[in-house]
């Protein structure tokens, strides 16, 4: 059996990605599913950190396909309260609005991250941005900040008016076509689809769906990732009475 791949050649591949999209002409390096979406008018500027690294605890079970892939490379991600009015319950990247005192987007990604999770940022190595990314619901436009975390720190809930959870999802098993499927929203006699992800964590099973599925899948398909997986599985989803967005 072959020897897993290091990390690092996924910290290599995340700076490529980053020098193709600061290389391409405006309007080609962008994420498939985000194409054509309007910007919303008054947008409000948001980033989130969309941090790599290495887990801390037990490897996935899953053998990835793309040979830079590791079974102990991770993201990190939050699930919002269920008691919030927007977007609840749903899992994220860390992040938020970008405030006038911030240094720009990355600035604020890190200072989001900071606040939500309690990591140190000292730890963290920004990589870049991707282009920003419209989000009509809550109305902003959003830069996707990608770092590396060289040196984690612990992370957790600070806020549980505003996570209910902080945890790091294997890549592997984000990967594995037997978590994947697709969400689907029916209301008023339209469907919307997108893709979503089941990470199974010690906080229990996460849906990644929304802004963030779509973030994930748009990354892992840019990146060559992606392994088949079947787009007709239906995984279920549950809305608050009250979020009647996306």
């Amino acid at each position: 059996m072959p020897a897993d791949p290091l990390p690092d050649g996924a910290r290599a591949e995340f700076r490529s990605l980053i020098e193709a999209v600061a290389a391409a002409p405006p309007g080609t390096q962008g994420f498939d599913a985000f194409a054509g979406l309007p910007t919303p008018a008054d947008a409000r500027p948001a980033a989130v950190l969309i941090l790599f690294g290495v887990l801390d605890a037990l490897p996935s079970a899953h053998r990835a396909d793309a040979p830079a892939v590791s079974r102990d490379l991770d993201v990190l991600l939050l699930s919002r309260a269920a008691t919030l009015r927007s977007h609840a319950g749903q899992v994220a990247f860390p992040g938020g609005r970008i405030d006038p005192g911030d240094d720009g987007p990355v600035a604020a990604a890190l200072r989001e991250a900071t606040e939500e999770t309690g990591l140190d940022p000292a730890g963290v190595d920004v990589l870049g941005t991707l282009e920003n990314l419209p989000v009509a619901f809550s109305q902003h436009l959003v830069t996707p900040v990608l770092a590396w975390w060289r040196h984690p720190s612990p992370v957790g809930v600070v806020d549980e008016a505003e996570s209910s959870a902080v945890f790091r999802a294997p890549v592997a098993d984000l990967l594995d076509p037997a978590n994947r499927g697709s969400t689907v929203i029916r209301r008023d006699g339209h469907e919307w689809r997108g893709p979503g992800f089941l990470v199974r964590h010690a906080t229990g099973e996460h849906l990644v769906w929304g802004f963030t599925g779509m973030v994930l899948d748009g990354l892992f398909d840019r990146l060559g990732w992606t392994e088949p997986w079947d787009p007709t599985v239906e995984l279920p989803l549950i809305l608050p009475q009250f979020d009647t967005g996306r």
